[in-house]
């Protein structure tokens, strides 16, 4: 099982990156899935998350309105859309499948990472 997460880069304060996970190896349109981010000397945290039907989606607090997740079963892919990406949004940010939950913990399968990093 592979989870491949592409997408991120170096933008300016207030632009947009959309972010792709791909899973490969088996289906999982009966998981949540989520992404989670960590920043230099911080710990790993939730950003958002997705039922296996799409038709739930929750995220934290300092993302709401800017961030949306989707997710395309037919495709085995999660999609993160970030608009008004501030410099505070930049780490690697991971995308992984578990339940329906903002904790780590939940989530059993996990992709590499991808850095995002905004300045400003």
């Amino acid at each position: 099982v592979q989870l491949q997460a592409s997408g991120g880069g170096l933008v300016q304060a207030g632009a947009s990156l959309r972010l792709s996970c791909a899973v490969s190896g088996r289906t999982f349109s009966n998981r949540a899935m989520g992404w989670f981010r960590q920043a230099p000397g911080k710990e790993r945290e939730f950003v958002a998350g997705i039922s296996w039907s799409g038709g739930s989606q929750y995220y934290r607090d300092s993302v709401k309105g800017r961030f949306t997740i989707s997710r395309d079963n037919a495709k085995n892919t999660v999609y993160l859309q970030m608009n008004s990406l501030e410099t505070e949004d930049t780490a690697v940010y991971y995308c992984a499948v578990g339940r329906r939950s903002s904790i780590s913990d939940d989530y059993d399968y996990w992709g590499q990472g991808t850095q995002v990093t905004v300045s400003s």
